[in-house]
């Protein structure tokens, strides 16, 4: 019963759809559902970083930007480490932040 109605209801929203025969239907049906899965897996994601021991949250979220913060840090040797560290990581936190 119900794949015979979803495809009634299918082939109306096609009909309605003055774009249908070039398919763009289908592929927004697919984007949206690539949307849904993409956030899905983030959120998952999230709850799977929650449920980490310490050391692999750390690693997974922060070690590796934290070391390269440092290192950049040891060579440039600034007179105000803290800030400098601080304002290393807002400035490339985006480069990490895809990662996790």
């Amino acid at each position: 019963m119900s794949l015979h109605h979803q495809g009634c209801h299918y082939s109306s929203v096609v009909s309605e759809n003055p774009h249908a025969e070039y398919g763009l239907t289908d592929n927004i049906q697919r984007t949206v559902e690539n949307e849904k899965a993409s956030a899905e897996k983030m959120l998952k994601q999230k709850v799977d970083l929650q449920a980490l021991p310490t050391r692999a949250y750390l690693d997974q979220t922060v070690v590796p930007i934290l070391l390269q913060g440092l290192s950049v840090l040891a060579k440039e040797r600034p007179p105000n480490p803290i800030e400098y560290l601080a304002a290393f990581l807002l400035k490339n936190k985006s480069q990490f932040e895809e990662r996790n």
